[in-house]
């Protein structure tokens, strides 16, 4: 057994994992998540921590090392915290609204454009020019915010369209006279 990379996952207090071979099931006080691991990793759970353990020091099994202490400590994060993305508009008579679960955006086509959520996931609309994707899921929660930015990614003359809200959107200049 490796020893080297062994950084232990810490579990919160109302976090319950049950480990099978090839997978790992967390429950929390936001949801249940279950997910396919490498059946070559080792998954440990000890009282208050769980350790995942690469058989041997090949660059494949570290890569595996990795990915699934990632998984696991995402799927823990998820459960007691959930995650979120916030996405803005930009653009003249850019919105988006809400109607029941669905999201409507009116984004400059002569329609607008409805979003259903995946199961798990829900958005928010705190002002007309922002939406927040929250879900326990963090990789449901990134897909579905990019299926959105999707929808009218920013323009680099204008900026005009959805962006995420750190984006950096690189401007062009335009045409001269």
């Amino acid at each position: 057994m490796s020893r080297i990379g062994r950084k232990p996952i810490e579990l919160p207090s109302g976090v319950l994992v049950a480990l099978s071979p090839g997978r790992v099931q967390v429950n929390g006080p936001l949801g249940e998540l279950s997910q396919v691991v490498p059946a070559r990793m080792q998954i440990e759970k000890n009282e208050a921590e769980i350790l995942v353990t690469r058989p041997t020091n090949r660059g494949e099994d570290r890569a595996l090392h990795g990915l699934t202490r990632t998984l696991v400590a995402n799927m823990v994060e998820g459960v007691t915290k959930g995650f979120e993305k916030h996405l803005e508009i930009q653009g003249v008579g850019y919105r988006a609204q809400l109607k029941g679960t669905e999201l409507e955006l009116a984004v400059g086509f002569s329609h607008s454009v409805t979003i259903k959520p995946r199961a798990g996931i829900s958005f928010e609309v705190p002002i007309p020019t922002q939406i927040v994707v929250k879900g326990i899921d963090k990789q449901a929660v990134g897909q579905t915010a990019a299926e959105i930015r999707k929808v009218r990614p920013p323009e680099p003359y204008k900026g005009k369209g959805i962006r995420y809200r750190d984006e950096q959107v690189r401007r062009k200049v335009g045409k001269r006279a």
